[in-house]
């Protein structure tokens, strides 16, 4: 009976983390980190319209091959922290050059705006079809390239996802050693 009691009353530390994410990266974290130790304890809601959420974990500080699963977490993080940059990478060139072409057209409707208070209408319709196609241009050009370098960019993404996973497969089997 007492070592019934004595297992009953046994006292575990934990050590605790909190993360704060992407929503999109909410289930490879939440699914991930137990491969480290960690157990989810919640999430905290952001409010509306917040791209991060907050996650909190707790694992046990005596936990065997500690050393090794920090250093296996330490390459999931940095996986992760890839992932991120090039998912980020699809939209970044795509949007410079919407943004630049949206402003030469801009600038072409503003000079179409002083031909016409300067009362010259010829010139005024001159500048304003290259300021309307300055205007549309943008959103065909930003499609055009960020789906282009989406291409080139996925199948990197998708080895990153199979080299984290296999972080978390030999975190997992240091675990049940």
């Amino acid at each position: 009976m007492s070592e019934t009691l004595k297992n009953d009353n046994s006292f575990v530390g934990y050590e605790y983390k909190e993360l704060t994410v992407k929503r999109s990266m909410e289930s490879v974290y939440s699914d991930s980190y137990p491969s480290f130790g960690w157990e989810l304890e919640g999430s905290s809601v952001p409010p509306q319209g917040s791209t991060f959420i907050s996650l909190k974990f707790r694992r046990n500080r005596k936990l065997r091959n500690k050393a090794e699963i920090s250093r296996l977490q330490r390459q999931f993080e940095a996986g992760v922290a890839e992932i991120e940059s090039l998912e980020f990478s699809k939209i970044t060139k795509a949007s410079g050059v919407a943004y630049g072409v949206g402003l030469v057209g801009t600038a072409f409707m503003a000079g179409s705006v002083f031909a016409v208070t300067a009362g010259n209408i010829p010139l005024c319709v001159i500048l304003a079809i290259p300021g309307f196609i300055g205007w549309i241009a943008p959103y065909l050009l930003f499609r055009k390239i960020s789906s282009r370098k989406s291409a080139e960019v996925t199948p990197i993404i998708d080895k990153k996802y199979d080299e984290i996973y296999e972080v978390c497969e030999k975190a997992s089997s240091l675990l049940s050693v």
